[in-house]
């Protein structure tokens, strides 16, 4: 099965490749190293997922906002990267933000971009992570994540 596929065999959809919001490339591609700029809980002209998790979300709407993040880097993965390149995933830097009286369940939030990662690719989604809270993204997105990628 392909990407696509296992994604599908989800009941998830993989959305549009999202584009850059300035002056800068959504993958640069160095050597046989691949990096991803942010990508947000965006799906094609659809802006979802925002505000504070704890606040306007509760802990599974931050999961579902991670899980579309890594959805757009499975969409680079597969239109921008291609499928047969993709060696594995480095790491991953996840960002979110939250109320301040936030529970910090941070990591099970972040298991939204792993769990997928990991569920569509095996052993090629398994990856390190960084988890920080930030005050503020972009259009109050919820969640960001960036990663590394190895290519062949």
């Amino acid at each position: 099965m392909n990407i696509v596929e296992k994604i599908s065999a989800l009941g998830l959809t993989l959305p549009a490749v999202s584009k850059p919001g300035g002056n800068y490339v959504s993958v640069n591609i160095r050597g046989n190293i691949a990096y991803l700029a942010i990508q947000l809980p965006k799906d094609g002209d659809n802006w979802l997922y925002k505000g504070r998790i704890g606040a306007e979300l509760s802990n599974n709407e931050g999961y579902k906002a991670m899980q579309l993040c890594a959805l757009n880097v499975l969409a680079h993965i597969v239109h921008t990267i291609g499928e047969e390149r993709l060696l594995g995933i480095n790491h991953l830097d996840a960002y979110y933000q939250a109320s301040a009286d936030w529970e910090d369940d941070a990591p099970k939030v972040v298991d939204g971009a792993s769990d997928l990662f990991v569920n569509v690719l095996g052993e090629k989604g398994k990856h390190s992570r960084a988890i920080f809270g930030v005050d503020k993204l972009p259009r109050n997105f919820a969640a960001g994540i960036t990663c590394s990628i190895t290519l062949h």
